[in-house]
């Protein structure tokens, strides 16, 4: 059996599962881990729990830390920057059609 938690990048996406390592993480709170994307920040959504061997993929990256505010507020920036980006490229498929 192996320990995991369950993490999502996005509000409605897949689950990722993650080592806790060191941490005692509940479910709602914001992490850092490592990807293949890269550092990412991410949501704990199922929380700490034992799983079969089998159903995970070895090895399991741990998780890097637990996110403080200020990953909190540069993460907001971040999709505030994205959906100003999506709605200014709407806003000019508009005014050019």
């Amino acid at each position: 059996m192996t320990k995991v938690v369950g993490v999502r990048f996005r509000q409605v996406g897949k689950i990722y599962f993650f080592a806790p390592g060191k941490y005692s993480v509940e479910t709602g709170q914001h992490i850092i881990v490592e990807t293949a994307r890269g550092v990412e920040y991410g949501q704990v959504v199922l929380g700490e729990r034992e799983v079969e061997d089998t159903a995970v993929i070895q090895p399991l990256k741990a998780i890097i830390r637990i996110a403080t505010p200020e990953d909190d507020e540069r993460e907001l920036k971040n999709r505030e920057k994205k959906h100003l980006r999506y709605v200014l490229r709407r806003l000019q498929s508009i005014i050019l059609t």
